[in-house]
Protein backbone atom coordinates (compact mmCIF):
# COMPACT_ATOMS: atom_id res chain seq x y z
CA UNK A 1 0.00 0.00 0.00
CA UNK A 2 1.20 3.48 -0.86
CA UNK A 3 0.07 4.65 2.58
CA UNK A 4 2.62 2.38 4.25
CA UNK A 5 5.41 3.66 2.00
CA UNK A 6 4.39 7.24 2.79
CA UNK A 7 4.62 6.45 6.51
CA UNK A 8 8.11 5.01 6.01
CA UNK A 9 9.09 8.14 4.05
CA UNK A 10 7.83 10.36 6.85
CA UNK A 11 9.85 8.38 9.39
CA UNK A 12 12.95 8.83 7.22
CA UNK A 13 12.48 12.62 7.21
CA UNK A 14 11.97 12.57 10.97
CA UNK A 15 15.11 10.46 11.44
CA UNK A 16 17.11 12.87 9.26
CA UNK A 17 15.92 15.82 11.34
CA UNK A 18 16.66 14.05 14.62
CA UNK A 19 20.11 12.92 13.45
CA UNK A 20 21.29 16.25 12.08
CA UNK A 21 19.79 18.73 14.56
CA UNK A 22 18.72 18.16 18.17
CA UNK A 23 17.62 21.79 18.46
CA UNK A 24 15.28 21.70 15.46
CA UNK A 25 14.02 18.28 16.51
CA UNK A 26 12.95 19.75 19.86
CA UNK A 27 11.34 22.73 18.17
CA UNK A 28 9.39 20.53 15.75
CA UNK A 29 8.10 18.38 18.63
CA UNK A 30 6.63 21.58 20.10
CA UNK A 31 4.52 22.23 17.01
CA UNK A 32 0.96 20.98 16.79
CA UNK A 33 1.11 17.27 15.77
CA UNK A 34 -0.51 17.98 12.39
CA UNK A 35 2.40 20.28 11.46
CA UNK A 36 5.31 18.07 12.48
CA UNK A 37 5.53 15.70 9.53
CA UNK A 38 5.52 18.35 6.77
CA UNK A 39 8.10 20.46 8.61
CA UNK A 40 10.34 17.40 9.02
CA UNK A 41 9.85 16.78 5.30
CA UNK A 42 11.07 20.28 4.48
CA UNK A 43 14.02 19.96 6.84
CA UNK A 44 15.02 16.60 5.36
CA UNK A 45 14.93 18.03 1.84
CA UNK A 46 17.06 21.08 2.59
CA UNK A 47 19.44 19.08 4.79
CA UNK A 48 20.17 16.52 2.07
CA UNK A 49 20.79 19.22 -0.55
CA UNK A 50 23.13 20.97 1.87
CA UNK A 51 24.98 17.71 2.53
CA UNK A 52 25.68 17.32 -1.20
CA UNK A 53 27.51 20.65 -1.44
CA UNK A 54 29.12 20.58 2.01
CA UNK A 55 30.30 17.04 2.70
CA UNK A 56 30.36 14.80 -0.39
CA UNK A 57 33.91 15.82 -1.29
CA UNK A 58 34.89 12.49 -2.89
CA UNK A 59 32.01 12.59 -5.36
CA UNK A 60 30.90 14.67 -8.33
CA UNK A 61 28.89 17.29 -6.43
CA UNK A 62 27.46 19.14 -9.48
CA UNK A 63 26.22 15.88 -10.94
CA UNK A 64 24.70 14.78 -7.63
CA UNK A 65 22.95 18.14 -7.20
CA UNK A 66 21.65 18.03 -10.78
CA UNK A 67 20.22 14.57 -10.15
CA UNK A 68 18.72 15.63 -6.81
CA UNK A 69 17.08 18.65 -8.44
CA UNK A 70 15.69 16.60 -11.33
CA UNK A 71 14.37 13.94 -8.95
CA UNK A 72 12.77 16.65 -6.77
CA UNK A 73 10.71 18.06 -9.62
CA UNK A 74 9.77 14.60 -10.87
CA UNK A 75 8.59 13.67 -7.39
CA UNK A 76 6.42 16.79 -7.18
CA UNK A 77 4.92 16.23 -10.64
CA UNK A 78 4.31 12.49 -10.24
CA UNK A 79 3.35 12.53 -6.55
CA UNK A 80 5.86 9.83 -5.66
CA UNK A 81 9.58 9.17 -5.42
CA UNK A 82 11.64 6.09 -4.59
CA UNK A 83 13.83 8.46 -2.56
CA UNK A 84 11.85 8.53 0.72
CA UNK A 85 13.13 12.01 1.63
CA UNK A 86 11.85 13.38 -1.68
CA UNK A 87 8.63 11.39 -1.41
CA UNK A 88 7.97 12.98 1.97
CA UNK A 89 8.88 16.42 0.60
CA UNK A 90 6.65 16.18 -2.48
CA UNK A 91 3.73 15.30 -0.24
CA UNK A 92 4.24 18.49 1.78
CA UNK A 93 4.74 20.58 -1.38
CA UNK A 94 1.56 19.31 -3.02
CA UNK A 95 -0.58 19.36 0.11
CA UNK A 96 0.37 22.89 1.18
CA UNK A 97 0.83 24.33 -2.31
CA UNK A 98 4.45 25.35 -1.73
CA UNK A 99 5.50 27.63 -4.58
CA UNK A 100 7.94 26.04 -7.07
CA UNK A 101 9.84 29.33 -7.15
CA UNK A 102 10.83 28.88 -3.49
CA UNK A 103 12.34 25.50 -4.32
CA UNK A 104 14.16 26.94 -7.34
CA UNK A 105 15.64 29.78 -5.25
CA UNK A 106 16.80 27.33 -2.60
CA UNK A 107 18.53 25.04 -5.09
CA UNK A 108 20.11 28.04 -6.79
CA UNK A 109 21.77 29.03 -3.51
CA UNK A 110 22.96 25.47 -2.99
CA UNK A 111 24.52 25.60 -6.46
CA UNK A 112 26.31 28.83 -5.51
CA UNK A 113 28.20 26.86 -2.85
CA UNK A 114 29.77 24.72 -5.57
CA UNK A 115 31.69 27.60 -7.12
CA UNK A 116 31.44 30.81 -5.10
CA UNK A 117 33.79 31.21 -2.14
CA UNK A 118 33.60 34.99 -1.53
CA UNK A 119 30.51 37.16 -1.64
CA UNK A 120 29.76 40.78 -2.39
CA UNK A 121 26.59 42.31 -0.99
CA UNK A 122 24.43 41.34 -3.98
CA UNK A 123 25.51 37.69 -4.02
CA UNK A 124 25.28 37.50 -0.22
CA UNK A 125 21.68 38.74 -0.25
CA UNK A 126 20.85 36.29 -3.06
CA UNK A 127 22.40 33.45 -1.10
CA UNK A 128 20.57 34.35 2.13
CA UNK A 129 17.29 34.58 0.21
CA UNK A 130 17.65 31.11 -1.24
CA UNK A 131 19.37 29.26 1.59
CA UNK A 132 17.34 30.63 4.50
CA UNK A 133 14.53 33.07 3.75
CA UNK A 134 12.67 30.83 1.29
CA UNK A 135 13.01 27.90 3.70
CA UNK A 136 11.21 30.03 6.26
CA UNK A 137 8.53 30.69 3.65
CA UNK A 138 8.13 26.98 2.90
CA UNK A 139 7.51 26.40 6.60
CA UNK A 140 5.16 29.37 6.75
CA UNK A 141 3.06 27.78 4.00
CA UNK A 142 2.56 24.81 6.31
CA UNK A 143 1.89 26.97 9.38
CA UNK A 144 -0.81 28.98 7.57
CA UNK A 145 -2.53 25.82 6.27
CA UNK A 146 -3.84 27.37 3.06
CA UNK A 147 -4.68 30.82 4.41
CA UNK A 148 -3.01 32.91 1.68
CA UNK A 149 -3.86 36.25 3.28
CA UNK A 150 -2.19 35.22 6.52
CA UNK A 151 0.82 33.91 4.59
CA UNK A 152 1.21 37.20 2.72
CA UNK A 153 0.93 39.17 5.96
CA UNK A 154 3.55 37.10 7.81
CA UNK A 155 5.93 36.64 4.87
CA UNK A 156 8.36 39.52 5.66
CA UNK A 157 8.74 38.36 9.27
CA UNK A 158 9.43 34.74 8.31
CA UNK A 159 12.11 35.86 5.86
CA UNK A 160 13.90 37.95 8.50
CA UNK A 161 13.81 35.14 11.05
CA UNK A 162 15.31 32.75 8.51
CA UNK A 163 17.97 35.34 7.72
CA UNK A 164 18.87 35.72 11.41
CA UNK A 165 19.23 31.96 11.86
CA UNK A 166 21.45 31.64 8.80
CA UNK A 167 23.71 34.54 9.72
CA UNK A 168 24.23 33.03 13.17
CA UNK A 169 25.18 29.75 11.48
CA UNK A 170 27.69 31.63 9.35
CA UNK A 171 29.16 33.40 12.38
CA UNK A 172 29.33 30.23 14.44
CA UNK A 173 30.95 28.29 11.58
CA UNK A 174 33.25 31.11 10.47
CA UNK A 175 36.44 29.17 11.07
CA UNK A 176 35.30 25.85 9.59
CA UNK A 177 33.78 27.45 6.49
CA UNK A 178 37.02 29.35 5.84
CA UNK A 179 39.58 26.70 6.74
CA UNK A 180 37.83 23.59 5.42
CA UNK A 181 35.58 24.91 2.64
CA UNK A 182 37.45 28.06 1.59
CA UNK A 183 34.24 30.09 1.95
CA UNK A 184 33.67 33.56 3.32
CA UNK A 185 29.99 34.45 3.34
CA UNK A 186 29.95 37.93 4.89
CA UNK A 187 30.74 40.59 2.24
CA UNK A 188 34.06 42.42 2.57
CA UNK A 189 35.17 40.39 5.58
CA UNK A 190 38.94 39.91 5.83
CA UNK A 191 39.31 36.58 7.59
CA UNK A 192 42.95 37.29 8.41
CA UNK A 193 41.89 40.40 10.30
CA UNK A 194 38.60 39.35 11.91
CA UNK A 195 38.29 41.67 14.90
CA UNK A 196 35.73 43.11 17.32
CA UNK A 197 34.68 45.82 14.86
CA UNK A 198 33.92 43.29 12.12
CA UNK A 199 32.12 41.04 14.59
CA UNK A 200 30.01 43.92 15.95
CA UNK A 201 28.86 44.91 12.45
CA UNK A 202 27.65 41.39 11.76
CA UNK A 203 25.93 41.19 15.15
CA UNK A 204 24.11 44.46 14.49
CA UNK A 205 22.62 43.01 11.31
CA UNK A 206 21.56 39.83 13.13
CA UNK A 207 19.93 41.79 15.95
CA UNK A 208 17.88 43.77 13.44
CA UNK A 209 16.67 40.57 11.75
CA UNK A 210 15.79 39.04 15.11
CA UNK A 211 13.64 42.01 16.13
CA UNK A 212 11.63 41.79 12.93
CA UNK A 213 11.36 38.01 13.15
CA UNK A 214 10.05 38.11 16.72
CA UNK A 215 7.21 40.42 15.70
CA UNK A 216 6.07 37.73 13.30
CA UNK A 217 6.34 34.92 15.86
CA UNK A 218 3.80 36.69 18.07
CA UNK A 219 1.34 36.71 15.16
CA UNK A 220 1.72 33.07 14.15
CA UNK A 221 -1.19 30.64 14.56
CA UNK A 222 -1.05 29.09 18.02
CA UNK A 223 -0.44 25.68 16.45
CA UNK A 224 2.99 26.88 15.25
CA UNK A 225 3.93 29.60 17.73
CA UNK A 226 5.46 27.49 20.52
CA UNK A 227 7.77 25.51 18.22
CA UNK A 228 8.98 28.53 16.28
CA UNK A 229 9.46 30.51 19.48
CA UNK A 230 11.58 27.68 20.92
CA UNK A 231 13.84 27.79 17.85
CA UNK A 232 14.03 31.58 18.22
CA UNK A 233 15.00 31.42 21.91
CA UNK A 234 17.61 28.74 21.22
CA UNK A 235 19.21 30.74 18.43
CA UNK A 236 19.06 33.93 20.47
CA UNK A 237 20.87 32.15 23.33
CA UNK A 238 23.50 31.00 20.83
CA UNK A 239 23.72 34.55 19.49
CA UNK A 240 24.25 35.96 22.99
CA UNK A 241 26.97 33.40 23.68
CA UNK A 242 28.74 34.40 20.47
CA UNK A 243 28.39 38.08 21.40
CA UNK A 244 30.11 37.40 24.72
CA UNK A 245 32.92 35.50 22.99
CA UNK A 246 35.95 37.54 21.83
CA UNK A 247 36.48 37.60 18.07
CA UNK A 248 39.76 35.70 18.43
CA UNK A 249 37.98 32.83 20.20
CA UNK A 250 35.27 32.67 17.52
CA UNK A 251 38.05 31.79 15.09
CA UNK A 252 39.40 29.09 17.41
CA UNK A 253 36.35 26.99 18.24
CA UNK A 254 32.74 26.38 17.29
CA UNK A 255 30.35 27.93 19.79
CA UNK A 256 27.68 25.53 21.09
CA UNK A 257 24.76 25.42 23.50
CA UNK A 258 25.05 22.39 25.85
CA UNK A 259 22.15 19.93 25.82
CA UNK A 260 21.34 20.74 29.47
CA UNK A 261 20.94 24.39 28.50
CA UNK A 262 18.73 23.41 25.56
CA UNK A 263 16.33 21.61 27.90
CA UNK A 264 16.23 24.58 30.27
CA UNK A 265 15.34 26.73 27.25
CA UNK A 266 12.56 24.26 26.44
CA UNK A 267 11.13 24.56 29.97
CA UNK A 268 11.34 28.37 29.86
CA UNK A 269 9.57 28.65 26.51
CA UNK A 270 6.91 26.12 27.51
CA UNK A 271 5.98 28.21 30.55
CA UNK A 272 5.75 31.38 28.46
CA UNK A 273 3.62 29.57 25.91
CA UNK A 274 1.24 28.12 28.49
CA UNK A 275 0.86 31.49 30.19
CA UNK A 276 0.29 33.27 26.86
CA UNK A 277 3.35 35.46 27.43
CA UNK A 278 4.87 35.09 23.97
Amino acid sequence: MKELYDKVSTKCSYLATQSYSTSFSLAIKCLDPKLRNPICAIYGFVRFADEIVDTFHDYDKPQLLDRFEKDTYLAIEEGISLNPILNSFQHAVNKYNIDRKLIEQFLYSMRMDLTKTNHNMDSFETYILGSAEVVGLMCLKVFCEGDQAEYDRLKPYAMKLGSAFQKINFLRDLRDDYQHMGRTYFPGLNMEQFDEISKAEIEKSIESDFKMGFKGIKQLPRSARFGVYLAYVYYYALFNKIRRTPSSNVMEKRIRIPNQKKFSILFYTYLKHRLNLI
